[in-house]
C-alpha cells in the first residue's frame, strides 16, 4: 500500500473553480512533479500545463495566446519558466526561482549541445539540441523582462520567490531593482514538498484571499510566545502555526528596539523558522493596545485589542493547548 506523503494537504477551498496556468522550466515539461503537486494541493482548481517549444519566441506565442484563451486567475512559473511568466502581464503571478536572464545561465551552466527532457512530453521527443543561436535567443527574449513593471498594478500583482539553498539561478537582487514583494524560502532550485507547502501555498492563499476580497481573523503572535530560553521554537509552535494559516491572517509582533540591531535579531530568528509567512506580516511596536486584531497571542496581559490568548497561563500553559482552543473555534 503507498504511504501517504506527509508535507502534502489538500486545500478544496483555495482557487476553487478558478484556473491557474503553470510555465516549466528548462528541459522539463507540463507533466512535471509540481504540477502533479499543485493539481493534488489544489483539487478544486483547473491547472493548465502546456510543453513549451524549445524556441523563446514560439514559447511566449503560445503562452500568450493561451492567456488570451484561458484567462487564468494565476500563473506560476519556475525557473525558466518564472523569466517568462514576469513577461506575461495583467495576471497575478508567482515567480519560483525564476531564470531571468536565461541565456547567461545556460552559459554559466554549459547547457549546450544535445539535451534530454527529463519529465514526460506529449510529443514523445526525449532529446533536443541547444546551439548557440538558441542560447542567443533566450539572451534576446530575456532583454523584453521588466517592461512597464514600475507601474503600480503591476507592483501588487507579482510576486519572486527565491530558494536560500538555489545554486543554479541567483537573479533576487535584479528582482528586487524592479519588484518589491522578493521573498527568501528556505529550499534549492526544484521545489521539494516541504518547500513548495511552507512557501508556495501561503503566497497562493493570500493571492486568492485578495481576489475574493476575504478578510480572515485576525490573530497577532508576539515572538516572545514563540521563542524559548535557548533561542529555539517552544514545541509544538511551528506546528500550530501552520494550522492557523489555513484559516486566519497571523502577524508577528516585537518590542521596538531602542537601536537598529534587534530588528535584524527578530527578522532573522522569523526568517529561520517561520519563514514566508512572516514576509510583510511582522510589527515592531511598544504600543500593541493600538493594533486591530480579533486574537491575540502573548505572554502580557494586554488589553483592547481582541482576545487575549495569554501563553503560559494556566488555560494556556503551552503551544497544544492553543491549538487545542483553535480547533473548536473550527476557524471563527
Amino acid at each position: 500500500m503507498e504511504q501517504a506523503n506527509p508535507y502534502i494537504k489538500q486545500f478544496p477551498e483555495l482557487f476553487r473553480g478558478k484556473k491557474i496556468l503553470y510555465v516549466h522550466g528548462f528541459g522539463s515539461s507540463g507533466s512535471s512533479g509540481t504540477v502533479a503537486r499543485l493539481r493534488e494541493v489544489l483539487p478544486e482548481a483547473d491547472v493548465v500545463a502546456p510543453d513549451l517549444p524549445i524556441h523563446p519566441e514560439e514559447a511566449m506565442t503560445l503562452l500568450e495566446t493561451l492567456c488570451r484563451e484561458e484567462h487564468p486567475d494565476l500563473i506560476i512559473g519556475t525557473s525558466m519558466g518564472g523569466m517568462y511568466a514576469e513577461m506575461l502581464r495583467g495576471y497575478d503571478r508567482i515567480l519560483i526561482n525564476p531564470a531571468l536572464r536565461m541565456g547567461d545561465t545556460m552559459k554559466e551552466h554549459g547547457l549546450t549541445g544535445s539535451q534530454h527532457f527529463y519529465s514526460e512530453r506529449r510529443d514523445g521527443v526525449q532529446e533536443f539540441i541547444v546551439t548557440k543561436s538558441l542560447v542567443k535567443e533566450y539572451r534576446d527574449i530575456t532583454e523584453r523582462c521588466f517592461e512597464g513593471c514600475e507601474d503600480p498594478e503591476e507592483q501588487q500583482r507579482v510576486w519572486g520567490l527565491f530558494g536560500d539553498k538555489d545554486t543554479t539561478v541567483n537573479t533576487c537582487d535584479l528582482f528586487r531593482c524592479h519588484y518589491t514583494r522578493a521573498v527568501r524560502f528556505h529550499g534549492e532550485h526544484r521545489l521539494g514538498d516541504h518547500s513548495f507547502m511552507q512557501s508556495v501555498v501561503p503566497v497562493i492563499r493570500w493571492i486568492d484571499d485578495r481576489q475574493e476580497k476575504r478578510e480572515r481573523p485576525i490573530v497577532y503572535v508576539d515572538v516572545s510566545t514563540l521563542i524559548d530560553p535557548h533561542g529555539q521554537p517552544y514545541a509544538s509552535s511551528q506546528k500550530t502555526l501552520r494550522t492557523l494559516l489555513e484559516s486566519y491572517q497571523l502577524y508577528f509582533t516585537a518590542p521596538a528596539p531602542a537601536d537598529t540591531a534587534p530588528y535584524g535579531d527578530v527578522l532573522s530568528w522569523l526568517y529561520e523558522y517561520v519563514n514566508v509567512p512572516a514576509w510583510g506580516h511582522t510589527v515592531f511596536t511598544d504600543r500593541k493596545t493600538l493594533l486591530y486584531g480579533d486574537y491575540f497571542i502573548d505572554r502580557e496581559q494586554t488589553e483592547g485589542m481582541g482576545a487575549l490568548i495569554q501563553f503560559g497561563s494556566d488555560t494556556f500553559k503551552t503551544w497544544d493547548d492553543i491549538a487545542e482552543y483553535f480547533s473548536r473555534l473550527g476557524g471563527q
